[in-house]
This record gives structure tokens, C-alpha cells and sequence, in this order.
């Protein structure tokens, strides 16, 4: 009876706030108090739902950000889409997708890919692509490698760097891991004789080029010599040469050209803008001894549209230059300096890109230099004079070389002997 009048009470004095469904436990069974009959009813009803937050109440998940990498492995297991009714979808990647992307975040850390299929290597590529793995300083260089010492002209057949000196300055390493390339454009890089790249075209990674341009690279008979080197002593090298643009480089000159004529297979040469002084002779020389004949009109060849970047990592070119770019871009500190620089009256030296000139002014008077191979020669005529012409142009050839010969035996007599060397040898 105490404990009816306290729960009746309790239940005046708090009718004015909803607290809710009151139950009590009394001898092992559970009762609510019925608040309108002010007893205990034995049977529960349904209670309404009672919400433990309000609704203003959120929760906003948060992650470090530095644990991105966990991150995107949780989620790029699984495709997210949506339906027609706008509902978030997902469904789970096949397996050899999160293979893929697995060895591709890794990639820098395969030993060798020699004798991998090529079709799967080439997915793996552009997966390691899409994620700019080439492009980091270390790890990308030997990602790189891996690829071209096993696929050689599949990863890049050919390359254009036209007025890209900048990335072959950043990227030089990774310029020279490509392997079996047969085109390649360096027109309007000004990389001068001495230039890393230059004696890497000697190698034999590179014996495959058949098109070189190297159009207004500040080249000299020095870098000419150089170039042939491997050509003219080892027959290697660059010995495969088909079309080669030596223009607006006003060093070469005469002694530079006739070294140019190793390259037995060249069909097509350029040398227009170059420095020479007796172009009749030049003319005749390289017509008398690799059959190049001057063109009157100018080549296709030399038009510079034929050099593209082809091959699986042309993507990878174009991530190269972007970056470039982007360092080169002027950062606020600079641009307000440049300011200062105005306001004070003081001239500010602007770096311009250097950009390619297709004759130089002081070269304009030798005209268009531009030489190809006749393809076919005689064809027409019997057999006997086919032979005789050979024999005669052998005959020429050999004229040729002999007074060459002589030339350059007396040219190493005077110049390279003194009167002391000429005592020196009568006392023998």
C-alpha cells in the first residue's frame, strides 16, 4: 500500500513531463505502470520509438590524411556507379584489376619483365602511367628501365624534343634509357658539341635510328667528328642513317661535311644554313661518293611533321613537359619583386624560350642545301652499259678517294711535322 501511494505520487508530480513508459520489476516480472488507471499493468504495449540523439545532431567521419594510401586501397576495390533511380551502387573489381593496380603502385620494384607478354606489360604500363610513376625522380627512372631493356620500340619508337631542351636537361637519364628508337627530332635544343646527349647517340642502343634532326644545335665540325667517330673507325653506331638535318648550324663547314660521308645508307641530308665556303665542290663531293644528288625544290622530309612521339610512354613525354612547365611558372615572391623592380626604374632581364630560326640571317646566301638518293638508277638501260656505268662510277669513286688521300697525307705533312720532326727523321 506504501508503495502504490509513492508511485502514485511520483506520478502526480511529474505529469507534467513526458518521460516516457515507467516499468517496474517486482517478483521477477516486468510491469508498466498505467498512468490513466494509476496501477500496474502486467501486459507491455508498444512503446513509441525513443530516439537516443536529436535531429540536429551529425557525425562527420574523419581520416588522416596521410594514411591516403590505406584509403584508396579500401575503396579501389570496388566500382561506384548509380542507378536510374539515383542510388549509389558499388560492385567489386575483378581480380586482375587489383592486381594491376597493386603491381603498379610497386612497379619500381620488379626485377626484370624479359619475356613477359607484351599485351598484359602494356596495361601495366599505363596503369603505372595514370599514376605519374614515371614522373618521380628516382623510382621513375627505374620503373622506366625495366620497361624499355625488355620491349625496346614498343615503349617508344619515336621522339620529339623539338625546342624541349628543358625536359632533356630534367629527364636526360630517363631520355637515354629508350631503346630502338628510329626517329628522333632534337631541332632547336642548342646542345652544342659537348652535350651528354649527342655522345649517346653513338652507342649501340641507338644504332637503330634511321631519322636524326638536329636542326640549330650550335654543332660544329668538332661535334660532327665526334658523332661519326664509331661510324667511320668501328663501323657502328649511327650506320642504319637514312635522313639526317644538319640546317642552321653556321659552324659546319667544309672539313665537317666530309665526315658526313661514313653514313652509306643517308638518302636524304640537309645542310642548309651551314657555314661553307665552296658549295659547288660540297655539291659534287657528296653526289661523287654516297650518291646524293642536290634537290632543287625542298623536301618533305625536312617539314618537321613527320617526328612525333609515338609508343606507350608518349603520355609520359607530355607529363614530363607539364611539369617543366609548372616549375617554370613565376611565384608570387618573384612577380612582386619584377614589380619593384619597375617601380625603381631598373631594367629586369626576362629569360624568353628560345625559339627556333629556320635560317640563320648570315647563312640565307647558300640557299636551300637539301639532298636525296635517287631511288633507282639506270634502270632502263641494257645490262653491258649498266655495268660499264657501275665501273666507271667506281672507277670516279676510287679518283676520288685517292686525291682525298693525298690531300690529307699533305695536310698532316705540313701541318703536323715541323723542321725539328724533318732533322729528326734524315738522322734515321
Amino acid at each position: 500500500q506504501s508503495w502504490s501511494r509513492g508511485m502514485s505520487y511520483c506520478l502526480h508530480s511529474e505529469s507534467h513531463l513526458d518521460t516516457g513508459p515507467i516499468y517496474v520489476r517486482e517478483n521477477g516480472k516486468l510491469h508498466m505502470v498505467n498512468r490513466g488507471a494509476g496501477g500496474v499493468q502486467n501486459v507491455t504495449p508498444k512503446a513509441r520509438p525513443f530516439s537516443l540523439f536529436s535531429r540536429s545532431f551529425s557525425v562527420e567521419l574523419c581520416m588522416n590524411r596521410e594514411d591516403d594510401r590505406a584509403r584508396r586501397q579500401r575503396t579501389d576495390h570496388f566500382i561506384f556507379t548509380y542507378t536510374k533511380e539515383g542510388n549509389l551502387r558499388y560492385s567489386a573489381k575483378s581480380l586482375f584489376s587489383l592486381v594491376l593496380g597493386y603491381i603498379s603502385d610497386n612497379v619500381d620494384h620488379i626485377d626484370s619483365l624479359i619475356g613477359f607478354p607484351e599485351q598484359i606489360a602494356e596495361k601495366l604500363f599505363s596503369a603505372a602511367e595514370a599514376r605519374q610513376k614515371f614522373t618521380e625522380p628516382v623510382t621513375g627512372l627505374r620503373a622506366l628501365q625495366k620497361f624499355t631493356e625488355a620491349y625496346g620500340s614498343l615503349v617508344l619508337c619515336s621522339l620529339c624534343l623539338r625546342n624541349r631542351y628543358l625536359v632533356i636537361s630534367e629527364k636526360l637519364e630517363e631520355i637515354k634509357s629508350f631503346r630502338e628508337l628510329t626517329c628522333l627530332d632534337l631541332s632547336c635544343c642548342k646542345l652544342g658539341d659537348e652535350h651528354e646527349l649527342l655522345e649517346h647517340l653513338t652507342k649501340e642502343a641507338l644504332s637503330s635510328v634511321k631519322r636524326l634532326l638536329l636542326k640549330d644545335n650550335s654543332l660544329s665540325d668538332t661535334g660532327l667528328r665526334r658523332m661519326t667517330a664509331p661510324v667511320r673507325v668501328l663501323k657502328k653506331g649511327l650506320e642504319n642513317l637514312l635522313v639526317l638535318d644538319l640546317s642552321c648550324n653556321p659552324k659546319i663547314t667544309d672539313v665537317g661535311i666530309g665526315y658526313l660521308l661514313s653514313f652509306k645508307k643517308l638518302n636524304c641530308l640537309d645542310i642548309s644554313g651551314t657555314g661553307l665556303k665552296d658549295v659547288d665542290a660540297v655539291i659534287k663531293r657528296l653526289q661523287m661518293q654516297i650518291g646524293l644528288v642536290h634537290s632543287k625544290v625542298p623536301l618533305k622530309e625536312f617539314d618537321h611533321s613527320n617526328c612525333k612521339t609515338e609508343g606507350w610512354a608518349e603520355q609520359t613525354v607530355l607529363q614530363w613537359e607539364q611539369a617543366v612547365m609548372e616549375a617554370m611558372k613565376p611565384q608570387d615572391n618573384l612577380r612582386s619583386r619584377a614589380a619593384a623592380l619597375r617601380f625603381y626604374g631598373k631594367t629586369h632581364r626576362i629569360e624568353e624560350v628560345v625559339k627556333c630560326t629556320l635560317v640563320e640571317p648570315e647563312t640565307k646566301a647558300s640557299g636551300n642545301l637539301q639532298f636525296y638518293k635517287e631511288k633507282v638508277q639506270n634502270c632502263h638501260l641494257p645490262l653491258q652499259k649498266e655495268v660499264a656505268g657501275s665501273q666507271e662510277l667506281k672507277n670516279n669513286k676510287k679518283r676520288a678517294l685517292a686525291e682525298q688521300e693525298r690531300e690529307r697525307t699533305s695536310k698532316q705533312k705540313h701541318l703536323c711535322l715541323t723542321v725539328e720532326d724533318w732533322d729528326l727523321l734524315n738522322t734515321y
